[in-house]
């Protein structure tokens, strides 16, 4: 390795050291502002569970310290989600000086519909999935069966769902980025249409941890529906690519 190369290895680590050190300390300041909320937002986490509980009935927790350690976590994954503006940026930040011009300019526009996938995701998984899945869940009770969800179980699952439901919005985002690198093509897309449908009900299937259909479409369809907008979306961006490259070869030949 030259003296240069080592050089600019050395100063790539220092640059990651430093976004690295930003966002350890965004996510700290947002786990101790949410902390003061923690129960608070538990109560927000719980309410699909409270709604479809009958009167008089509670949550648990078998451990002594199962509650601490419970609030603990939640105030870490909302630190997080606090702080991710803060971790978006300064990821930005240290890949910008790599890209090129247009590669910068397109970044920004990802990074923004990526946020809002994964938002919408997540509210659609609270407010549409959380409702059904839990009334689904707690049918099994009866006179001789008795539901006591602890706080660790209910953690585990929903922020499971909840960050499942997040990424599997990111659908079209994908699917348009490997369309921009040329990976993909819209006949493709459409083509393997039913493979992609039978691909995502497996992903339905194992992101619900449910055999009931019902719950697994409440997941594939939006995917469906998702898949759909990304042809779309995919169309157009296909054709502003054509359309530049036709103008790079005009101004080719005039050259």
């Amino acid at each position: 390795m030259k003296e240069d190369d080592k050089i600019s290895f050395t100063a790539h680590l220092e640059e990651l050291r430093k976004r690295l050190i930003i966002c350890f300390i965004a996510v700290g300041v947002g786990f101790a502002l949410t902390y003061g909320f923690k129960e608070k937002i538990f109560e927000i986490l719980t309410l699909p569970l409270i709604h479809e509980m009958k009167s008089g009935d509670k949550m648990i927790f078998t451990g002594l310290s199962e509650a601490f350690f419970i609030y603990m976590k939640l105030s870490f994954f909302a630190g997080i989600a606090l702080a991710s503006p803060v971790v978006f940026y300064q990821i930005w930040r240290f890949v910008a000086p790599g890209l090129y011009h247009n590669e910068k300019r397109n970044i920004f526009p990802m990074v923004l519909f990526s946020v809002f996938f994964f938002s919408g995701g997540v509210l659609f998984c609270y407010f549409v999935v959380f409702p059904v899945a839990i009334k689904f869940f707690l049918g099994f009770a009866s006179d001789i069966i008795q539901p006591l969800p602890s706080m660790n179980e209910y953690l585990s699952f929903t922020t499971k769902m909840l960050l499942g439901f997040g990424l599997v919005f990111q659908l079209p985002i994908v699917i348009i980025f490997l369309v921009k690198l040329g990976i993909v093509t819209v006949p493709f897309l459409r083509k393997n249409r039913k493979y992609a449908i039978l691909l995502i009900f497996i992903v339905a299937a194992i992101l619900t941890s449910t055999p009931d259909i019902f719950n697994q479409l409440l997941m594939a369809v939006p995917l469906m529906f998702l898949y759909e907008i990304s042809i779309i979306s995919a169309v157009f961006f296909q054709k502003k690519k054509e359309e530049k490259n036709t103008e790079n070869k005009e101004k080719t030949e005039e050259g």
